[in-house]
């Protein structure tokens, strides 16, 4: 049987699947209400510090989660120890692996988070009898695999101006209750930073302070406007894609 430990932070899903924020976002839009109803009994809500680790590189594959609030980093070491960020966990962004022996890669909360778990062995039961949920499974688990690969070219080929740009697109796009289908068109969306300078800095493998120099000489160019210390409004959402396209 799969037992929590008690200095988690855990809660039942029992009562909060059919008013799930993330609920037709998720791989759970695959499922009907009664298939919610039973997936959820097999899971608990857990909330997560920033900082506190989920899942760790290399140990034995023991759950699966749904990200509803915060993010989280994937981390990999490397041979001489260091560790690499190779991916970035939004809401709605489904963790771990399924059907698998061993975690290939670390899981932190880079922000305050609450994450739905599943033992991975009931998860793979149920997914097993429900193959519209083994099919989005799929479609997760290759956008993923094209999300990595970009990611691992941002870190390797990019300036730092560039690598700032990419990751506040990306962010605007994916953090929720954004409006990002009409950016082009001319909106300027804005959204919250759930973390500090410093975090950016690290999931980019870049300095605070070059990080800082970024976004100000982004600002005085126009494409930025800062409201507040937290908040970022992309003024010129064309003018920051082509950053992220210069040579």
């Amino acid at each position: 049987m799969w037992v929590l430990t008690e200095h988690l932070a855990v809660e039942s899903l029992t009562d909060g699947c059919s008013d799930c924020a993330i609920r037709t976002h998720s791989i759970c839009a695959a499922l009907d209400h009664a298939e919610v109803e039973t997936l959820g009994k097999l899971g608990r809500r857990r909330s997560l510090k920033a900082g506190e680790p989920l899942i760790w590189e290399g140990d034995e594959s023991l759950l699966v989660a749904n990200v509803v609030t915060g993010m989280l980093k994937l981390v990999s070491s490397t041979a001489d120890g260091r560790e690499q960020v190779v991916g970035m966990v939004y809401p709605t962004d489904f963790i771990g692996r399924p059907f698998g022996a061993t975690s290939h890669h670390s899981v932190t909360a880079i922000s305050d988070a609450t994450v739905c778990v599943f033992s991975r062995s009931d998860f793979d039961i149920f997914a097993s009898e429900h193959p519209a949920l083994e099919h989005k499974l799929l479609e997760r688990t290759l956008e993923e695999l094209d999300r990595t690969r970009k990611w691992m070219a941002l870190l390797s080929r990019k300036s730092a101006k560039e690598k700032v740009a990419i990751f506040l697109l990306d962010m605007a796009q994916r953090l929720p209750n954004l409006n990002t289908g009409s950016v082009r068109e001319g909106a300027q969306p804005k959204f919250e930073l759930p973390f500090g300078r410093p975090v950016i800095a690290d999931v980019l493998g870049l300095s605070t302070e070059t990080v800082c120099r970024q976004l100000t000489a982004l600002k005085r160019e126009g494409i930025l406007e800062f409201p507040t210390r937290r908040s970022i409004r992309i003024a010129q959402w064309n003018m920051l894609e082509s950053v992220t396209r210069a040579e």
